[in-house]
């Protein structure tokens, strides 16, 4: 059978009665028209190139949630705290691929706050509460206690705080800009409550936090999964207990990457890891 290579007069009258009311229903000219030349308007391409985007996350949806899309390939950029991704998240991400040998990772360890529309991030892990944003997807993994611990020798020189008041006496060790936090948040009887404990040293990761209070440098709030093991060693104590506070750990991803199958296998990992208590 031959194939006419020319559109009918029908077709071209359905086509264009359709795209005159695709107009209507926008509000704006979808192409220039003359007698010799149709072409895309600046508001066309712009219209073009989002129902492109559109259907390319409908594919990835169906790669996504295809029952016979087992295969897993390609690299995913993980960026997360020093100690926190180091201590906790390294292992567990590396048990992650062992089934998918064709699965490559990218992980950055940094308590600096990476841009995630501006760098090269798949998937970033955060401490605190997440700025609403249309761009990105967030899930909450697990919840932290935050703990003021300090050494004991420390604490023999310059004796326990007992109070919120206290803490302006002491040597601390506080993070810096675009690092851990420089200030502290506590629990108080009037509720969560905030404080700029003294910088006597600043350190911009988490690791060497815990050392420097490891060294006796004076009092430091970190999450509990950082000072867990020294509290129980004797290298840390744990004070002010009744002013302990929480802060969720997320992960954040960039909203056009939430259908990427390998970005929501590593999300899903962590979820699941978090429910068994392997985040905290």
């Amino acid at each position: 059978m031959r194939l006419s290579r020319t559109i009918s007069p029908h077709w071209q009258s359905a086509v264009g009665k359709a795209i005159t009311r695709l107009e209507t229903r926008l509000g704006f000219q979808l192409f220039h028209r003359t007698t010799r030349l149709t072409r895309l308007t600046a508001e066309g391409e712009a219209y073009l190139a989002a129902c492109t985007s559109a259907l390319e996350e409908i594919h990835a949806a169906q790669s996504a949630l295809s029952s016979g899309n087992r295969v897993l390939s390609g690299r995913v950029h993980i960026d997360m705290p020093v100690a926190f991704g180091r201590r906790v998240l390294l292992p567990l991400l590396i048990a992650s691929i062992r089934s998918h040998p064709e699965l490559s990772l990218t992980l950055s360890f940094s308590d600096a706050t990476s841009d995630l529309l501006q760098d090269d991030v798949d998937i970033a892990i955060r401490f605190g509460a997440v700025k609403d944003s249309t761009l990105l997807v967030a899930r909450r993994l697990t919840t932290q206690e935050r703990v003021i611990c300090a050494a004991p020798a420390y604490l023999q020189s310059f004796r326990e705080p007992k109070t919120l008041a206290d803490i302006a006496s002491h040597r601390c060790i506080v993070g810096m800009l675009k690092g851990p936090p420089t200030v502290w948040s506590l629990q108080s009887p009037d509720g969560q409550t905030s404080i700029t404990p003294p910088a006597t040293h600043q350190l911009s990761d988490g690791k060497a936090m815990v050392d420097a209070a490891i060294a006796g440098l004076g009092l430091v709030q970190l999450p509990g999964a950082l000072v867990r093991g020294a509290i129980q060693q004797g290298q840390l104590k744990a004070v002010l207990g009744a002013f302990a506070s929480s802060v969720e750990v997320h992960a954040l991803w960039k909203r056009q990457a939430h259908l990427s199958p390998r970005v929501l296998y590593i999300v899903d990992q962590l979820v699941a890891y978090a429910a068994d208590g392997k985040l905290d």
